[in-house]
């Protein structure tokens, strides 16, 4: 089964339909080569349909990350973006000094998720995370080594 028939089967299972609005925001951030806030994305589907609203692309990044088709992450820039949840796990160190921006495996966080549940009785959701910090070089910059 294709990506895009079982994005239609969770869309429909949910009482949703696949417009042809949906189907332009999922194609932008199936194919997009990083993370897209919500502006970005009202650009690629504007231009082909002219007639979008901005209000139906925020209403349709809720419904797909409700449905968990993708992922939210606030990187510190001020809008949220988002990313197709097909894509491998990962999350992201950001360098508060060079805004640098360093991938991290999920395996780094792994067992957080059911050691907050099991400790605080908390579902957390572990699907993608901006960890803020210093980069190796910003530190060697500001200890002089």
């Amino acid at each position: 089964m294709s990506c895009e028939s079982k994005t239609i089967d969770v869309l429909r299972e949910s009482g949703h339909k696949m417009t042809p609005q949906r189907m332009m925001i999922l194609t932008s951030l199936r194919h997009a080569s990083g993370h897209l806030s919500a502006a970005d994305i009202f650009e690629r589907v504007k231009a082909a349909y002219p007639y979008v609203d901005i209000s139906t692309v925020y209403r349709t990044l809720t419904v797909l990350k409700d449905l968990r088709l993708i992922s939210e992450t606030h990187m510190g820039g001020g809008d949220a973006t988002f990313e197709w949840v097909g894509v491998e796990r990962h999350h992201h160190l950001i360098c508060r000094k060079c805004n640098g921006v360093t991938l991290l495996d999920h395996h780094y966080l792994e067992g957080l998720g059911g050691q907050i549940a099991k400790d605080l009785g908390f579902g957390a959701d572990m699907d993608h995370f901006a960890i803020f910090g210093l980069c190796a070089a910003c530190q060697r910059e500001l200890t002089g080594n």
